[in-house]
């Protein structure tokens, strides 16, 4: 059975996932793991390229299949521009 995005009112398909560790302010995204896990979070291709993390985290992203224009081993984030975001949020960019 396929694992879903675990984001409220998303029912595609999980294709990535997110990891966190408070103490060392971190976020990972990884290709979906084997089995699901309490202490992390699958998300669907939209949501794990839309991942924003606190101001001052660091953001990961280890996916073996990425977005067109971003490298899956050296992913750049900048501070949002209140774009809609939450304050202070950071985002995705092409690297």
């Amino acid at each position: 059975m396929s694992r879903s995005c675990a984001r409220p009112g998303c029912a595609e398909g999980a294709v990535a996932t997110l990891s966190y560790a408070y103490a060392d302010s971190a976020v990972w995204l990884e290709d979906l793991a084997s089995e699901g896990h309490p202490m992390t979070h699958d998300l669907c291709e939209l949501h794990a390229t839309n991942v924003r993390v606190p101001r001052g985290w660091n953001l990961k992203d280890t996916r073996s299949v990425t977005v067109p224009g971003s490298e899956a081993s050296d992913v750049s984030v900048r501070e949002d521009d209140g774009g809609g975001g939450a304050q202070g949020a950071l985002r995705l960019v092409g690297a």
